[in-house]
């Protein structure tokens, strides 16, 4: 029986709107966020889930008691390896401003490199493939983080370039006992 999980961005906060990097910056979901995750709890409420599991950041915490109000479930389980990808000092800034930092050759202060980032993301998938062997698990988490590992998993064919991943998007793979696949690809929020 394969292990499914589920990857569930976190609902949308002022941040998003403004295109703000937020990394590991604690930046709360606003009323469309908390619609988000209470469309996305009904829609995977009615579906085979057996835990929820969260990054420790706020948002991502919410979504998931959302979620796992919806599925019955009593406890969400905190993941630190879930975590989005810190942006070290450049956290605030816009993408417009992070792009022109990157191409300048100007390194933020205090950032999650992408090597590190991708050997995190690894090491995610492995744990999650021994915890929870078999098992349907919800696993709520950020845009950045998200991203590279639908990239590695899927051996770079998605996010296509400029896709961007919805809030309250999930995007299902699973790992078969060697090999982790692409499930469901959906970037776009669950409920539109």
């Amino acid at each position: 029986m394969p292990t499914v999980i589920g990857l569930l961005r976190h609902g949308q906060t002022d941040w998003n709107i403004d295109m703000r990097l937020q990394g590991i910056s604690d930046i709360p979901m606003n009323e469309t966020g908390h619609n988000q995750s209470r469309v996305a709890a009904k829609v995977l409420g009615e579906q085979d889930w057996q835990r929820v599991i969260s990054s420790p950041l706020n948002r991502a915490q919410e979504t998931a008691k959302y979620v796992a109000d919806a599925l019955g479930l009593v406890t969400v389980e905190t993941e630190q390896l879930l975590l989005e990808r810190s942006f070290g000092d450049a956290e605030g800034s816009s993408y417009e401003e992070w792009r022109e930092r990157l191409q300048s050759g100007i390194v933020a202060e205090g950032a999650e490199t992408v090597a590190t980032l991708e050997a995190r993301s690894w090491q995610l998938l492995d744990q999650l493939a021994k915890t929870f062997e078999g098992q349907r698990i919800i696993a709520v988490s950020h845009g950045a983080l998200i991203r590279k590992i639908i990239s590695l998993v899927s051996e770079g064919e998605f996010p296509r370039d400029g896709e961007r991943f919805g809030n309250a998007s999930m995007t299902t793979i699973q790992f078969d006992g060697e090999r982790w696949s692409i499930l469901n690809y959906d970037p776009r929020t669950l409920g539109n």
